[in-house]
């Protein structure tokens, strides 16, 4: 049977670093699959920005900022959709022993080692948080050598002891993933984010990765813990919240926009999603413009 897997990633630190660090600030070309993973932890900080974060089984939407923190081979996408005015996205990306096997191990570092257990579940830290080291993160790129390491250990132990922070793969699923595996999930995921304002009918999707709809349905809840279904509505429900919080349309305009048929499932299927109705969350959207 085929497998359905995150594509891997090979990362390259700098010659001569043990850290891989880069900055953007404005939309780039994208090569790498629709949903990967990688050995290294990543710490994502972006400021000024708009898009989709889906890592492990969690799928959402941000709108301004965000500082993430993803685990060891999390399968995670691309996070950025847009830049605002002086938008910038920062990614560090390392290895759980990039400062020796056992540096970690020691009384001293067991705050951090268990900032990266938790963080096989992914973390996404709140507001104090982004404050208090945000712009560390985003003057990473202007150091070098062991004053990187010291500057980066600092954003460590500010992470490791923060509080602020919310659980993003909440259900802990463990992904089964190897680099050998191919990349179908690609083609599931690249295929929902094209045609989700339609109907997807199983027998389409199982025929996209050459696999009858009883062993697509099966390995694809077995790969993501929900059902092709699930994924499909979460995806169209994201893409609502987008809507609402950037698009002046009325809800039921962004309800068949979005891909729904019928408006009294979307608005269930909502609030069993975001906890809330779509009229609320757009007003608590608003509130958070004005306090901005």
């Amino acid at each position: 049977m085929s497998s359905l897997k995150p594509a891997f990633e090979k990362i390259y630190p700098e010659f001569g670093s043990s850290l891989h660090v880069k900055q953007h600030n404005e939309q780039i070309e994208n090569n790498l699959p629709f949903w990967h993973f990688h050995p290294e932890l990543e710490l994502v900080y972006v400021n000024k920005a708009k898009g989709k974060r889906h890592i492990g089984s969690h799928l959402s939407y941000f709108n301004n900022s965000q500082l993430i923190l993803i685990g060891s081979n999390l399968p995670h996408s691309g996070f950025t959709d847009r830049f605002t005015t002086n938008g910038s996205e920062t990614i560090i990306q390392f290895k759980e022993d990039f400062l020796g096997e056992n540096f970690f191990d020691i009384p001293e570092m067991q705050v951090v080692k268990n900032l990266f257990e938790r963080a096989k579940k992914g973390l996404l830290f709140g507001i104090e948080t982004k404050k208090l080291i945000g712009s560390k993160i985003e003057a990473l790129t202007e150091f070098e050598g062991i004053e990187r390491i010291i500057k980066f250990l600092d954003i460590l132990k500010d992470l490791s002891y923060s509080e602020d922070y919310t659980i993003l793969n909440v259900d802990g699923f463990a992904f089964e993933v190897k680099p050998q595996d191919n990349k179908k999930i690609d083609m599931v995921f690249s295929h929902v984010s094209e045609n989700f304002k339609r109907p997807i009918p199983l027998e389409e999707i199982a025929n996209k990765v050459s696999m009858t709809v009883p062993a697509f349905c099966r390995y694809y809840k077995k790969v993501t813990g929900k059902t092709f279904t699930q994924f499909v509505n979460e995806f169209r429900i994201v893409h609502a919240t987008k809507l609402l919080a950037e698009n002046p349309s009325s809800i039921t305009d962004i309800c068949f926009e979005s891909g729904f048929n019928n408006f009294s499932h979307f608005n269930k299927l909502f609030k069993k999603f975001t906890g809330k109705s779509p009229l609320k969350y757009r007003n608590e959207m608003k509130q958070l413009v004005i306090q901005k």
